[in-house]
């Protein structure tokens, strides 16, 4: 008992808004049914080819782009709680309307046209929790939001996948309407912030947050760590891609018609992973600099992924969940408060939508270059190469924290 409560020490006394979208986060992802299964509902339901469906996802990635910039610019205008609100609430009833149609490519459109709008509400979430919290408290702040989602995981991707062969149509409405419950208790229960990026810092421990005058790239400019570790990141999230992607193919063609339920069981055990670990790993890393947790979590991705070359069967794919997972959990937790102790409180929405279209590109230009190498080399060459690529991002992430240390001592 004692134990526990040491795990959860660092989770005590945060701001009540956090615990509220904490909450959110887990009914929100109870019934996130349609992220986990796009790839097949792409191949198996709407019948396109893997390279096509990788072409698809790529091209609903650069849609994302500028809605994240422009979300974050609004959200350091017109506000954080307005944002999530409008443009979740949107994306929620473009899901309805997917509920209602056949299986076809005008349901792609519809699918790509939910996920853009989606990008709006992405740096308020992000920029909320930073106006809440200090760096002292911020890791934490962020490792319950990401826990949260993930204890709603546990359990979504399951569903999902028992509702694929033969109900397609709630797995879209049912992501649409836990969302929406999610999504009221922000509207009931969260407060406005942005006038919190109206206050002085005047600790000098947190220069780095004083506001700034001028547009994002001038800050930028002014702090190309960011850039730098945006660039870098960019490595983590193309590997990171492929478990939505080549993962669930590796798993159809392993384990035929069974390949959806089981891909919902390595999901799902990724969120109970996440669920039990997360507490653990924060405790562990509590003072620990970000710079190095991100590199140790670049080293788990190249482990858990890289394996993947080398297996083929249930019993390590469970294993390698376990390890990239870890991986996960460690930038998951590090990422976003290395932004934002390094981001003026007067950008920090445009960071939240700048610095993720750097870092994103990752995700967006993976399913498509994937899908392209699929057609020359085996799913198990794959995965040996982008073992290399995460590999070879730790090696530049640590360099950068060399890079941090010495402009700290000249400083």
């Amino acid at each position: 008992m004692n134990y526990l409560k040491k795990l959860l020490e660092p989770y005590k006394g945060l701001p009540r808004e956090v615990y509220v979208i904490f909450a959110s986060k887990i009914i929100n992802a109870m019934g996130c049914f349609v992220g986990p299964l796009m790839t097949l509902i792409l191949t198996k339901k709407i019948g396109l080819s893997t390279e096509l469906a990788g072409v698809y996802m790529s091209i609903s990635g650069v849609l994302f782009m500028p809605t994240g910039v422009i979300g974050g610019k609004l959200a350091d205008t017109i506000g954080r709680k307005k944002m999530i609100i409008i443009f979740e609430g949107l994306s929620c009833f473009l899901y309805i309307v997917c509920g209602f149609m056949k299986p076809t490519i005008y349901m792609v459109y519809v699918l790509m046209a939910a996920g853009a709008v989606m990008g709006f509400a992405g740096p308020a979430h992000d920029s909320i929790i930073a106006d809440l919290t200090e760096p002292k408290n911020r890791n934490a702040a962020y490792a319950l939001d990401y826990m949260g989602w993930n204890i709603g995981f546990a359990v979504g991707p399951i569903l999902g996948g028992l509702l694929f062969e033969n109900h397609l149509k709630w797995v879209f409405i049912g992501d649409a309407l836990t969302a929406l419950i999610g999504l009221s208790l922000i509207y009931f229960f969260v407060n406005e912030t942005i006038h919190l990026t109206k206050e002085d810092i005047t600790d000098e421990s947190r220069k780095l947050e004083k506001k700034e005058e001028g547009s994002i790239f001038k800050v930028l400019w002014n702090r190309k760590i960011l850039l730098y570790f945006a660039i870098i990141t960019f490595g983590y999230n193309f590997v990171y891609n492929q478990w939505g992607f080549m993962f669930p193919l590796q798993v159809s063609q392993a384990y035929g018609e069974l390949g959806s339920k089981y891909y919902g069981y390595l999901a799902s055990f990724n969120g109970i992973v996440v669920m039990i670990m997360t507490p653990v790993i924060t405790k562990i890393l509590n003072k620990t600099k970000n710079l190095t947790s991100i590199v140790y979590g670049g080293l788990f991705y190249t482990i858990g992924f890289g394996m993947l070359g080398l297996v083929n069967n249930m019993t390590f794919f469970f294993i390698s969940v376990f390890v990239f997972t870890i991986g996960e959990i460690v930038l998951s937790i590090s990422v976003m408060p290395f932004i934002a102790n390094h981001t003026p409180i007067s950008h920090r929405g445009r960071m939240s939508g700048v610095l993720p279209l750097i870092m994103g590109l990752g995700y967006i230009v993976s399913p498509v270059v994937m899908g392209k190498v699929l057609m020359y080399i085996t799913i198990q060459k794959a995965w040996l190469i982008l073992g290399a690529v995460a590999l070879i991002s730790s090696m530049f992430m640590r360099t950068l924290k060399r890079l941090e240390d010495n402009s700290a001592e000249e400083a």
